[in-house]
Formats: C-alpha cells, structure tokens, sequence
C-alpha cells in the first residue's frame, strides 16, 4: 500500500540532504554542468532559444518542459518582460511564464540577463527540484503532487491560479474530496467553491500548508487503496473487498467532512 505521508515526511524531513542526493546524480550533474559552463555565452533570446539542451533545462526548471516547442510564445514572454502589468507574462493566469521572464529578464537586463543569480543558480536549483519531483512521481504520483504544492503554496493568491495548474487543481480537489469531473463546470463556479471551502491566505503558512498536504495525502491514499482493492479479483474470492471497499468510504466520508483550517 501507498503511503505518501510517510515518503513525503521522509524526503521533506532534510531537504537539502534530499536535493543534493538528487543533484548528484550521474544524468542531472551532467546537464547542469553543461547549464553552467554554456548560460553565460548567451547574450540574446536568440541565443537563448537556439541552444536546446540549454533551453530545454531552463525551461524544465521551471516546470515548463511541455512548452519547449512553443518558441514563439516563450519568445513573447521573453521578450516583453515583467515591467508592467499589460506584458504578455503577466496577464497570463499560470504564473510559471512569469517565473521565467523574471529569471531570465533580458527586457530589462539585455545581454546581462544570464548572469544574475536567478538566471544560473536559482535556475540550477529549481531544475534539481524538478527532477526530485519527478523520480518521486515515477514511484508514487500522490508524492510528487504533494511536493509540488508544497513549493508553490505560497505562490497561491487566488483560485484562478490553482485552476490554471493541473497539479495545483488535483491536490485541492482531491483534499476537498471533489470529483475530477467538477472541471467540467463553468470556471467562476469552480473558483467560487475553492474560496468557500479554503481560506487561501493560510497558503502563506506553512504549518498550516503541512496540514493540507497531509490531508491530501490521506485522501490520496484512500483512494488509490479504494480502487486497488475494488479491482484485485484475490479479494472478491476471498470475500474480502465489500469490507475494505465500506471501510475505506467510511474513511473518505470522515476526511471530507473535515474543513481546511478548522
């Protein structure tokens, strides 16, 4: 059985120990070495973007790896910047894209954006984030969404930006007990209900983060028992899954019934 709040205790109880473990690693050293032995030849976004391995690193440090191909919407977000509230980053709900205009901020830096701490070890960090995340999720998915609202949390304003996240939208909605077919719904209304049943501002709290999150990891677990066990024939021939089944929603019905922060 799963048991996400026992891996993620594990890994969070000395992060640095677990980051740097990660960072070791024969595959991430080797691309980070070649981060910062080439980030500081780039003066332009062109050169930016025509270095993929280069690119694709900063791009996966920031969570973006699936707009990689996209260079001419990061191309906009490079280019315009952060300056105001009418550039392209910044209208944007998901606040990954600002993120990453704001390391790598050549529309106020120019040809010396890549040499702030942001643009190279901040970069470097975040990309060992990723990765820790990731292998965590190639054993236990529940983990990987676990640290990754850990690390944004306090990121969090308002509901547009979890709605605006997959994994963001999947913690809460499973800590709330809300079905993934409630994304369906009209997106004020789903925005509505997460300010109505979560007091956003306790994002920025971080004992109180690690009570969400341990919600969400029980709901997570009792779920994916709940399915394991509904459809693992040994437990029909014995007699046994009508009785795991009734224990685990007996479960899922006490879990829900618990509101966020009180």
């Amino acid at each position: 059985m799963l048991s996400t709040i026992a891996d993620y205790t594990r890994l969070t109880k000395d992060m640095g120990k677990s980051l740097t473990q990660v960072a070791k690693q024969p595959d991430v050293s080797r691309e980070t070495d070649y981060f910062f032995s080439h980030i500081g030849n780039v003066k332009t976004i062109d050169d930016f973007l025509k270095d993929y391995r280069l690119y694709s690193y900063a791009m996966k440090a920031y969570g973006l790896s699936d707009m990689v191909y996209a260079k001419a919407f990061m191309r906009k977000v490079l280019t315009e910047g952060i300056a105001n509230k009418d550039t392209f980053a910044n209208k944007l709900t998901d606040t990954r894209y600002r993120e990453f205009a704001a390391a790598f901020n050549f529309a106020a830096l120019g040809s010396k954006a890549t040499q702030t701490a942001a643009a190279t070890t901040g970069t470097a960090t975040q990309y060992v984030t990723q990765t820790m995340e990731q292998k965590a999720g190639d054993q236990n998915e529940g983990l990987r969404l676990a640290l990754y609202f850990t690390r944004k949390a306090s990121t969090i304003k308002n509901s547009y930006q979890i709605l605006a996240d997959k994994a963001l939208t999947q913690v809460v909605q499973t800590a709330l007990g809300l079905s993934s077919t409630i994304s369906s719904a009209d997106i004020d209304a789903q925005a509505k209900m997460i300010t109505s049943k979560i007091k956003l501002t306790d994002f920025q709290d971080p004992t109180k983060v690690n009570k969400f999150v341990q919600r969400f990891a029980a709901m997570w677990d009792a779920v994916q028992a709940q399915s394991d066990n509904s459809t693992n024939p040994a437990l029909v021939l014995i007699g046994g899954a009508s009785t795991t089944t009734s224990m685990d929603t007996d479960m899922l019905s006490k879990l829900q019934s618990i509101r966020f922060g009180k």
